[in-house]
């Protein structure tokens, strides 16, 4: 171990694992707000008299809120103490809960979503206040499971969604939401260690220092261009569905719907197969079998639109591949450049959400003109493009050779020092 390296280890205690767990808990809270209105969409739209393309437009704007959050809330993390920001970012995350609770119309609603997704980026603060306090022997294993628990908050807020909204109507999922952030904002502050390093940082270096990595890193871009194109798929699932099982031949109420939220638990089993493809040494054969099971998806999914079985197959097949082909990408990127994974991982999220928002737009309108076969076909088109990007691009260098040019080609000392270092 470099002195350095073991002067850091030495230094610090580690995370137990309370906090540990408290954190996964913190980042599949945070993550499920953007996932409750999925399966409610039927009854918002009955309850505002709109169409079911107008009220698929709210996950849209859930995502866009989101977005902007990673863009430029999540640089500014680094400049303030985390400890702190993370319980506030929770409170305010209740207040805007509780308005898409109490909104008196459909634009109100869409609103409260925005603000709700751009304050749910508090997850991507709690990832690197994490990694910054674990120690550098556990840090890619507290790292991982803050992941898993994303994941965890994504299968179980769909499905938690749905029954609450089937027991109780579709605001009480946003008024249980809202006493669970704030609940959780309180224990974050009292139960957390405080963060011992300074915050600190350039506001504009760390924005800057972003995009300097995407133009400098082509593995990064090949990666962002398959993230985006996996994730609109994604999204075009996950929005359509709700409304191909709310009509005929299916008709199911809101919990059922929401139950579907299980097949991610496909995603949750994948993730460590996913792992050690690239651990061994075979990124290249999993990316492409990955993006294959998400071609083939697409075929059940068509299938699926008067039966049952073939639906829920493609449902499992195509979170499988996702989230496998999600797990290989983050992989993959995190060992382009040493220092630089926070930034390197806000580029690719960044890249990740715009496919959902184009995804969920899309899935909206498509149904609405043409319903769920053209779904299919937009979800195939994707699917197809990424693959044609993965063929393309294949030959791009491997992470170990990025970082082997990010060492001769050094690091900008504002693009080093604001986010800790993940790897």
């Amino acid at each position: 171990m470099p002195p350095e390296r073991a002067s850091e280890a030495t230094s610090k205690p580690g995370l137990g694992t309370g906090p540990i767990l408290l954190f996964s808990l913190a980042a599949a809270v945070a993550v499920g707000n953007l996932y409750y209105v999925q399966p409610l969409l039927n009854e918002i739209g009955r309850e505002f008299a709109v169409s079911d393309g107008t009220s698929g437009l709210l996950v849209t704007v859930t995502q866009i809120g989101y977005l902007a959050g990673l863009a430029l809330i999540v640089p500014a993390g680094d400049m303030f103490d985390r400890h702190r920001l993370i319980s506030w970012m929770f409170g305010a995350c209740a207040l805007a809960a509780l308005c898409c609770a109490a909104a008196p119309g459909f634009v109100a609603l869409a609103v409260a979503l925005v603000a709700l997704g751009v304050l749910a980026v508090v997850a991507q603060v709690v990832l690197p206040y994490a990694a910054a306090l674990a120690s550098p022997e556990q840090r890619g294993e507290v790292v991982g499971r803050i992941l898993g628990g994303a994941l965890v908050g994504i299968l179980l807020a769909r499905a938690a969604s749905g029954l609450v909204a089937e027991a109780g109507g579709w605001r009480l999922v946003y008024v249980c939401a809202a006493a669970m952030m704030a609940a959780l904002g309180l224990f974050l502050h009292r139960l957390l260690p405080a963060e011992t390093a300074a915050p600190g940082g350039s506001y504009r270096g760390n924005l800057r220092s972003v995009f300097r990595l995407v133009t400098e890193e082509p593995v990064l871009r090949q990666r962002i261009a398959l993230g985006a194109c996996i994730y609109a798929c994604f999204s075009l699932l996950w929005t359509a569905l709700t409304f191909l099982l709310g009509s005929a031949p299916y008709e199911y109420g809101e919990g059922t719907i929401g139950v579907f939220g299980f097949a991610g638990l496909a995603g949750i089993v994948i993730a460590p197969i996913s792992g050690r493809f690239v651990d061994r040494g075979h990124v290249r054969l999993a990316t492409t079998l990955f993006l294959c099971a998400l071609v083939a998806s697409w075929a059940l999914l068509l299938a699926g639109r008067s039966s049952l079985v073939p639906l829920v197959i493609g449902v499992v097949v195509l979170d499988m591949a996702v989230q496998g082909a999600h797990i290989n990408n983050q992989a993959t990127i995190y060992g382009l450049r040493s220092g630089a994974g926070g930034r390197l991982i806000t580029g690719y999220q960044v890249s990740i959400f715009t496919g959902l928002i184009v995804g969920s737009a899309l899935a909206a309108l498509s149904y609405e003109l043409a319903g769920w076969p053209a779904v299919c076909g937009l979800g195939a088109a994707f699917a197809v493009l990424a693959l044609a990007i993965w063929a393309r691009t294949g030959g791009a260098p491997r992470g170990s050779e990025q970082l082997a040019e990010g060492s001769e080609r050094g690091q900008d000392e504002d693009a080093v020092s604001a986010v800790p270092p993940f790897d």
